[in-house]
């Protein structure tokens, strides 16, 4: 493929396709309705499985396994098109491709990803990941969630909690202790049905943003799955979904890009448009210097996510960058809609405009997939190893 720029953060033609169409997809099919979507808390299934059908939801799954084998850069891109416009819609695709699909590509045997990762990546169901626990978040070496070994098959007993894509989801990527013990030996992975005997999903939990994304909670009272559905070794489960959120994070890190993005596009367009004391809001200093820093911010967060993704898909090391791409990017995008919504006064403030719905999806990004205080521990920890910094 041949580049139509230079620089760290140029883009390939076929890339630039990619984004300008989903870009074209979520200005005509999702923005429209998305304000009432977000009021109603209505998930967005139609458009759900026009991704499906555009091949959206297997970007960057290998063919031999249904996916359209493109790259963690074109799947950065199109997650960050999608949240120019809404956050859930990208928090849907992102969830269901780097958590409940992925890790079954990455860490599955042969049998495994042909029987659950083609109906996955056409999307005829949603993928979903439990990791975290009532008890277990940030420590989440903290597992209470247990699987008992009895033949052929691992009874798991335990809970899981604020699950994306619960209600949609037709496997789940899980842990579960499979010895006795604290901290992350002894933590297993399994892949369980929706129809699995045992497990029951919760009622969708009530949250400040993103309420068209689903999250429920997770029970599994004695759940039966056989043992042909465990992840890899015991005890590995751990380590393989230290490895997914590495991904997860860049991905998390363009979610918030694009969020930012949209923000920055409303102010700059309500500030074209608003007038006071005789001209233009955008030609008041003080206006002026708000949508620059905000610009400023957004470029800086964009390159830091290039980077993490084109590490990845070279096959470097990008543990740290990963971090620093989702750290950054997610508290800007905290920032520039807090300034959006400052730049549009008292309408920022109502759920008439995007930028309310906006400043609340974003502090997701924030806590999600890692927060802010769990990057910059693995952030200063790969200093401390390295020794030189860079």
């Amino acid at each position: 493929m041949e580049t139509t720029a230079t620089g760290p953060s140029a883009l390939t033609d076929d890339e630039i396709l990619l984004r300008d169409t989903v870009r074209r997809f979520a200005e005509e099919r999702v923005l429209p309705g998305e304000l009432a979507r977000d009021k109603e808390c209505r998930f967005h299934s139609e458009l759900v499985a026009e991704l499906a059908e555009m091949g959206f939801l297997g970007i960057p799954v290998p063919e031999e396994y249904g996916g359209a084998g493109m790259t963690t850069m074109c799947y950065a891109l199109t997650v960050e098109e999608i949240a120019k416009v809404s956050g859930s819609l990208a928090l849907t695709l992102a969830a269901h491709t780097s958590l409940g699909t992925m890790m079954i590509v990455d860490f599955g045997t042969e049998e495994q990803k042909k029987e659950f990762v083609p109906p996955l990546a056409a999307g005829k169901y949603l993928g979903a990941f439990g990791l975290t626990e009532p008890q277990a978040g940030s420590d989440s070496g903290a597992t209470r969630t247990v699987a008992r070994r009895e033949g052929d098959a691992y009874v798991i007993s335990g809970q899981k909690s604020w699950i994306t894509n619960a209600s949609y989801a037709g496997s789940f990527v899980v842990t579960a202790r499979t010895s006795e013990g604290r901290g992350a030996d002894g933590i297993s992975a399994f892949i369980v049905r929706r129809d699995a005997p045992g497990f029951a999903i919760g009622k969708p939990e009530k949250k400040l943003g993103l309420h068209s994304s689903d999250s429920c909670p997770l029970f599994f009272d004695g759940c039966r799955v056989p043992a042909a559905q465990r992840l890899g070794p015991e005890g590995e489960g751990f380590k393989y979904f230290m490895k997914t959120l590495d991904r997860g994070r860049i991905i998390i890190g363009a979610m918030a890009l694009g969020l930012a993005e949209g923000a920055l596009q409303r102010s700059l367009q309500y500030a074209k448009e608003r007038k006071t004391f005789g001209k233009e809001i955008a030609n008041h200093q003080a206006i002026a210097f708000k949508l620059a820093d905000m610009a400023t911010q957004i470029e800086a967060a964009r390159l830091l996510i290039h980077q993490a993704a084109r590490k990845k898909d070279a096959g470097l090391p990008f543990t740290r960058e990963a971090a620093m791409a989702k750290l950054y990017a997610s508290e800007m995008a905290m920032r520039v809609t807090s300034d959006a919504i400052q730049i549009h006064g008292g309408y920022g403030y109502t759920r008439e405009y995007h930028v309310e719905r906006m400043y609340r999806d974003a502090k997701l990004c924030t806590i999600g997939e890692g927060t802010s205080e769990v990057q910059r521990l693995v952030i200063s920890r790969s200093l401390v190893q390295d020794g030189t910094g860079f």
